[in-house]
């Protein structure tokens, strides 16, 4: 919004944005960095989610996109962060980006609603395809254009239906983006909600377990 200020000649309330973006980049670097990559949020009582110390959920995929995406994280720390979600949350032999890792199960705190969802299914340990595009956008913005490059291909529908077994592991349609992909055994790879385009336009269908 600081650009539409100052379109609008409202210097006072530009001002005022770039010293609150100032104040956000430096709580980002003091309470958000975990020492290697970024965490994603914290419970009630004060302890980190998406840290080295949590019992469940050590590190989420739109915590490290977006130190990138948003500009906010000094160099260094955001390339540590994207090795971070390249260690730990891609997995080719899979062909998925699991938005955390590991699953909350057993935790005593509550993430909320997230924790609803088995482990590995959706948000919860699984691929969840809008963070895991945020991811390769990051990857890709910070220079890392052959990795940004193969792991689009690799959320691409096709390239789970290269063959029989690609097919039947992912149970859906080859043309379908599935906007989440299950990060568990015994139903890893295999697409849960997804979105396809039709002649009617965008249409929106729910797989069943069977």
């Amino acid at each position: 919004f600081i650009p539409v200020c100052e379109m609008k000649g409202d210097d006072e309330r530009a001002e005022r944005y770039r010293a609150c973006r100032a104040e956000l980049h430096a709580a980002l670097d003091a309470a958000g960095w975990d020492g290697a990559w970024y965490r994603r949020a914290y419970y009630d009582d004060g302890a980190p989610i998406g840290s080295a110390d949590s019992d469940e959920c050590r590190i989420d995929a739109i915590a490290q996109a977006w130190s990138v995406l948003s500009g906010a994280a000094p160099p260094d720390k955001a390339r540590r962060a994207l090795d971070a979600l390249e260690r730990h949350l891609i997995d080719d032999d899979a062909g998925l980006i699991r938005l955390l890792t590991p699953a909350f199960d057993r935790t005593p705190h509550d993430p909320g609603y997230i924790k609803g969802y088995l482990p590995g299914v959706r948000e919860n340990g699984g691929q969840y395809t809008h963070a895991a595009l945020w991811a390769v956008q990051a990857l890709a913005e910070a220079g890392r254009h052959e990795r940004a490059a193969e792991l689009l291909a690799m959320l691409s529908p096709a390239s789970h239906a290269r063959d029989r077994a690609a097919t039947l592991r992912y149970q859906v349609e080859p043309y379908v983006v599935a906007a989440d992909v299950y990060g568990a055994p015994p139903h890893v790879g295999r697409g849960g909600w997804t979105w396809y385009t039709g002649s009617a336009g965008w249409v929106v269908r729910v797989v069943l377990e069977t």
